[in-house]
């Protein structure tokens, strides 16, 4: 595959870096990403994927976009309340690059749907709220060698983790064997708008990097984000025992 020139010149601020160069944008052009839930953090995520030029973006989203849901999910205005959020993300992602092939799944994930839809996808991106479905895409990926990169939100903070099942580790049931007592997420706690939009975009981060195969990577970490005093922490994950994916 050869980049042509007006793909040069879209992504030669990219390509120029000794980190990605002509190679590693052909990677990125031909990889194929799928994004679970488009709120807060998968808004930010999947407008620095289509800029960065990935070439197979999936969406699964079954919700309508709502007037609280303005003050984070950049990819939505006053227009579009009430429309279902995939189809006003695909008309505002065609405006920033027609090139890409995005699939929109209009559906919630289930036992039952999760195999078709996320089959086709390379590496999973969680941006979901319930750990129920966080538990669902993560059973699926260890058992499917996939890589996953599932962040959450709440109030002022946010954490990121990555797990690439093609190798040795932990899970997110070694992090979190069991869901807390109380659901923790932005509409019973609220959030602070700048989070959504810092760990979208980290999470995007590390889904290029991933695909590029660097080195510096999250796996198997996991960083947590403090916006009100303005710090993070990283921690290595461990494998746990009794996780019932057997790690």
């Amino acid at each position: 595959m050869k980049i042509s020139l007006d793909q040069f010149k879209r992504f030669e601020k990219q390509i120029i870096l000794k980190q990605i160069g002509f190679a590693g944008q052909k990677k990125i052009f031909n990889a194929n990403v799928l994004i679970v839930g488009l709120g807060g953090l998968g808004c930010p995520l999947l407008t620095y994927l289509a800029s960065s030029g990935v070439g197979r973006i999936g969406i699964v989203d079954f919700d309508k976009v709502e007037i609280s849901n303005l003050n984070r999910q950049t990819l939505f205005a006053v227009g579009d309340i009430g429309k279902f959020k995939v189809d006003q993300a695909k008309k505002a992602i065609n405006k920033i690059n027609r090139k890409i092939k995005i699939i929109f799944f209009k559906k919630k994930i289930s036992k039952k749907n999760i195999k078709n839809i996320f089959r086709k996808f390379d590496i999973i991106c969680d941006g979901t709220d319930n750990y129920d479905t966080r538990y669902l895409i993560n059973d699926y990926c260890v058992k499917n060698k996939k890589i996953l990169i599932t962040s959450a939100i709440s109030k002022f903070n946010g954490q990121l983790m990555k797990f690439d099942f093609k190798k040795k580790g932990p899970c997110y049931r070694c992090f979190m064997p069991n869901p807390p007592g109380l659901e923790n997420n932005c509409q019973t706690d609220g959030i602070f708008a700048p989070v959504a939009g810092i760990m979208g975009s980290l999470q995007a981060n590390e889904v290029i990097k991933s695909i590029l195969n660097s080195k510096d990577n999250l796996n198997n970490h996991l960083l947590l984000f403090d916006s009100l005093k303005t710090e993070f922490r990283k921690t290595k994950l461990t494998i746990n025992s009794k996780c019932i994916n057997k790690c």
